[in-house]
């Protein structure tokens, strides 16, 4: 009812006798990749999350399907933060991992934006990649596919940036090894992902309203979280090493009209000036690091695969020299918290990143 096209589940992806690492497993994304990991029946499932509640949750939703299935697959849940590259290494050694998903990550565009916390957006998004790819690398695990965003094309924003900045990582391990196949899977947003705004509205309707949205012109594309995970795997799949892969969500929607469409879905009628018995929509503006529709492509050059909804694309990166030295210097303004230089570093690497609206302090 709700997305302009049909969604699709396919492919039974086949993991025996393979370990399959899943950071951030606590998740949108990581959690339903355990789900339909389990299907291709592994070895064992190491569930990997820096929350101790979300790890709980996802740990306990696997063990009780685990239970009535039909599967003898070992479920590890691990405490632990990417950023510890020697924790992270530890677990790759010790549990024989094979495949990592990669989707743990600070995704809040606002929240990031805040002065306060572009550290840590820097300091999870791209040296916690780094810190999995190394391990990755150094430990000859298969595959690594890491999970991104449309944000990180052309960002207006600290967290978009940063996990450009994590793809050209994965990139740049890619081109200067054969051991481990490192990609990457960029999509929009997911319906009813935790801080989406389907929630958000839902919660508004059963509140009376009014629905509040950033701009009647926004649009954003939108796919259901089985899918996008489910597509996630196919592109694994389908790698070869370095591709960035893009999932193909049609339409964008317009915020807007999603809005009128769930009010009308719940029964409710749309309030307007000449009828007050129903739900209002109040414009709010735009949060800092917001923009009015999203991108899938930087090159704007696209190569079709297998599946129709997913393509691949080929996106330029630095060489390995010049973007350690980016990093190094990431790393010397994270220690003196120096805001506007980080931003500039950033700036630097990420083609089309200019930090239009102020920082929030």
């Amino acid at each position: 009812d709700i997305l302009p096209r049909e969604s699709s589940l396919a492919i039974n992806f086949d993991f025996k006798d393979q370990s399959v690492l899943i950071t951030g497993a606590g998740g949108s994304i990581g959690s339903e990749l355990a789900r339909q990991v389990i299907k291709g029946n592994p070895k064992k499932i190491v569930l990997f999350d820096i929350s101790e509640f979300n790890l709980y949750k996802i740990q306990s939703e696997i063990e009780n399907i685990l239970s009535h299935g039909k599967y003898k697959i070992s479920l590890v849940a691990i405490l632990g933060d990417v950023k510890n590259k020697n924790r992270v290494k530890e677990i790759i050694i010790r549990h024989s991992v094979d495949t990592i998903y990669h989707s743990a990550a600070y995704k809040y565009v606002p929240i990031v934006e805040y002065s306060e916390n572009i550290f840590e957006g820097i300091q999870n998004n791209i040296f916690g990649t780094q810190s999995v790819c190394s391990s990755a690398n150094e430990t000859c695990v298969s595959k690594v596919v890491l999970i991104s965003t449309d944000k990180a094309v052309r960002p207006a924003n600290v967290m978009g940036a940063t996990k450009r900045v994590a793809e050209m990582i994965a990139q740049s391990y890619n081109s200067e090894q054969n051991e481990t196949n490192f990609c990457m899977v960029r999509f929009g947003n997911v319906i009813n992902s935790s801080g989406s705004v389907i929630p958000l509205f839902m919660q508004q309707i059963r509140d009376g309203g009014p629905l509040t949205i950033t701009h009647k012109d926004v649009t954003r594309f939108f796919m259901t979280i089985p899918e996008a995970a489910n597509l996630v795997m196919q592109a694994g799949e389908l790698s070869k090493g370095g591709e960035v892969f893009i999932l193909n969500m049609g339409k964008q929607v317009k915020i807007y009209e999603l809005a009128k469409r769930l009010i009308h879905l719940s029964g409710r009628n749309i309030a307007n000036d000449n009828d007050q018995d129903g739900i209002q929509i109040s414009e709010v503006g735009l949060r800092p690091g917001e923009k009015l529709y999203e991108e899938l492509l930087i090159s704007g050059n696209e190569d079709i695969t297998d599946n129709k909804k997913i393509l691949i694309v080929n996106e330029n990166f630095p060489d390995k020299n010049l973007l350690q030295n980016k990093l190094t210097k990431l790393i010397a303004a994270s220690k003196t918290h120096n805001v506007s230089s980080a931003i500039d570093i950033l700036e630097s690497m990420v083609e089309g990143y200019v930090q239009e609206n102020k920082i929030l302090k």
